[in-house]
């Protein structure tokens, strides 16, 4: 019988994803056919032309699943589903099939199946398809992924809990990641003595890493909607800090942190040439990941030239202040994808030291 585990989290940035590429790749040196679905995407993309979630994407390109792919987001939302559920255009239970029939495809195929929720317990419910139904729909115990932390933690697990429990669906595990590193093992046992009543299982994850969290710079010419110039090899080159140009040359030159992203506005002439002049040379370079230009007024020329000419990566926009730049940058939250190689090996490093894959396992049995 296909041994199956349901990860879900008690909201979202939780690390829920890393979780399970985590999972499958510890998997597949146990098992030798893997699987990953994600019942209900929220989160559209197209790949290989299909329409499937960008999780589902991510783990047919990392773990080469291709194969799967048409039974790995058997329920993809589109921007009207919701209006479509409410006005009685959709019918939950041909939702239910769909997933169903999927799973079963999968089911066939592999030994070991990881099920990817989607947010807190309770998304999906307009369409009948809370992650608690879901769980119960396919017969799957469930691993929950939380932050750090020891009160905020067990309030938000609780919470939880009440969608699963109404759903007859057992939580046999808690994942506790994004632990702070020195007080790792300290709130794993505060975690374990508050659940130790509910027979709930808490499991290590990862420690709060900033190459996991950090952007990169290919995720701010998404979130800006502006092609990235200069050295394209440097797309994937993580941001640790994020620095307003507001400071004299000399100043903004002297607080240079590694691998930093500067926001110049255009009209900063002087600033924008020491930079790109700065990025041709070895010692600054892993302090200068790129540049972000922003402002109305057009970049002159001959400073036009010296940044093309230096070939260092940057952004142009006119629509975003630089204090609006800042914000948006620094409150995004970062999702990992296919191109975002040094984040996948570090994954790849840390998996098989933070996470006890055969405890895991076990909670998988009947």
């Amino acid at each position: 019988m296909v041994r199956k585990i349901f990860v879900a989290a008690t909201g979202q940035n939780c690390g829920k994803t890393t979780t399970s590429i985590s999972l499958l790749q510890l998997a597949l040196k146990k098992y030798p056919r893997v699987g990953f679905i994600k019942p209900l995407g929220p989160k559209a993309t197209v790949f290989e032309g299909l329409a499937v979630d960008k999780d589902a994407a991510l783990m047919a390109q990392v773990f080469g699943l291709r194969k799967q792919l048409p039974h790995m987001s058997p329920v993809v939302l589109q921007p009207d589903t919701t209006r479509r559920m409410i006005d009685g255009e959709i019918d939950p239970r041909d939702l239910e099939r769909k997933i169903l029939a999927a799973f079963a495809q999968l089911e066939e195929q592999c030994d070991f199946i990881i099920i990817e929720g989607a947010g807190h317990t309770g998304v999906g419910s307009v369409l009948e398809l809370s992650n608690a139904r879901i769980a119960r729909l396919l017969d799957a115990p469930v691993l929950m992924v939380t932050g750090g932390g020891v009160g905020n933690v067990i309030d938000a697990v609780h919470l939880n809990l009440a969608l699963f429990r109404e759903q007859g669906v057992r939580v046999r595990g808690l994942v506790a990641n994004k632990l702070v590193p020195e007080k790792r093992e300290i709130t794993l046992d505060y975690l374990r003595r508050a659940f130790a009543r509910q027979s709930l299982q808490v499991l290590g994850g990862f420690n709060f890493q900033p190459v996991l969290a950090n952007p990169t710079l290919r995720r701010i010419a998404r979130l800006l909607n502006a092609p990235l110039e200069g050295d394209q090899s440097e797309a994937g080159r993580i941001i640790h800090h994020v620095q307003i140009g507001a400071a004299s040359t000399q100043r903004v030159t002297e607080l240079l942190q590694d691998s930093s992203l500067l926001l110049v506005t255009s009209t900063r002439d002087e600033l924008l040439v020491t930079l790109a002049n700065l990025y041709q040379m070895e010692e600054y370079r892993p302090k200068l990941v790129g540049l972000v230009i922003p402002g109305i007024i057009p970049v002159s020329k001959i400073t036009q030239k010296i940044l093309d000419r230096s070939h260092i990566p940057y952004l142009r926009t006119t629509r975003h202040t630089t204090s609006g730049l800042h914000n948006l940058i620094t409150e995004d939250v970062s999702k990992i994808t296919a191109e975002d190689t040094e984040k996948l090996a570090l994954l790849r490093e840390l998996a098989p030291m933070r996470f006890d894959f055969d405890a895991v396992d076990a909670l998988c049995a009947p």
